[in-house]
């Protein structure tokens, strides 16, 4: 059985996913402060939703920004500031969104293998072939990818709704997690260049209490919504990406063929 189908029978069994790519994802201290207080947060790059926390540089920003009572604030730490995020709290009531964006890094794949485990993983069953109908190499080739990160904060009660930021690819938090009234079900919708992504797979890493991190999949409907159920107490992160060919792809060796967009939302739900 090929390793695209082993991954379908996964979903179709609702069974958790063991993880094997980098995660890279926006992670609040807290994710509810009071009025006045320090909204901080790190940016994590890691797996099961575990990671080294990154220092903020301006060479690998390409955009970092806080969204809060409609207002839009372009952050600007100093370089090697850890955590990213340290400042006041900007409104004395509201949720806040912090987006983050990354300058492009490659990878470089020595063993073809590793390229269709993760393709495999991210729900791209058809890269194999295109890569191999493309004449690319299998032996050594790269890939550029870009982070696109979101992550929701409340201050105060977090009464307030997400946007759409227009990054390149992003979650738009369809539910406030921090609502009063919020039932335990997420519902977001993924956009791809402003426009949804249909049929498309949500990873959801759900971090329990006790730092226990279970994965489990899910996929956005015909508009691209995705309806999630959460857990109070819980932490999550959302993942979605992106898979297509690099602008200047060539059959050179070495050459930049792949390019990841990921997509990532990050937000507590408050223990009841």
């Amino acid at each position: 059985m090929s390793l695209s189908r082993i991954f379908a029978a996964l979903i179709c069994c609702g069974a958790p996913v063991v993880a094997s790519a980098h995660e890279f994802w926006i992670e609040p201290q807290s994710y509810q402060v009071g009025s006045g207080e320090t909204l901080q947060a790190d940016f994590k790059n890691g797996q099961m939703f575990k990671g080294n926390s990154l220092s903020y540089f301006e060479r690998s920003s390409a955009r970092f920004e806080m969204i809060a009572g409609g207002e839009v604030i372009t952050l600007e730490p100093r370089a090697g500031d850890a955590p990213a995020l340290n400042v006041t709290a900007p409104i004395d009531d509201g949720l806040v969104v912090v987006i983050h964006e990354t300058t492009p890094s490659k990878l470089t794949y020595k063993e073809w293998e590793k390229f269709q485990k993760f393709a495999a993983r991210k729900d791209f069953a058809q890269a194999e072939a295109d890569h191999v109908a493309a004449g690319w190499s299998q032996s050594r080739f790269r890939e550029v990818y870009t982070r696109h990160a979101k992550a929701l904060l409340a201050v105060g009660m977090g009464s307030g709704s997400d946007m759409s930021t227009g990054m390149v690819t992003e979650f738009v938090a369809l539910s406030n997690p921090y609502a009063e009234k919020f039932d335990n079900n997420m519902k977001v919708k993924v956009l791809y260049e402003n426009a949804p992504r249909p049929d498309a797979q949500v990873e959801v890493f759900d971090r329990a209490p006790d730092d226990t991190v279970t994965i489990h999949l899910h996929r956005t409907d015909a508009q691209g919504v995705a309806s999630i159920p959460v857990q109070p107490g819980h932490d999550y992160l959302f993942d979605a990406v992106v898979l297509r060919p690099a602008p200047d792809a060539s059959t050179a060796e070495d050459a930049i063929v792949w390019e990841t967009l990921w997509a990532a939302l990050t937000f507590s739900v408050p223990a009841q």
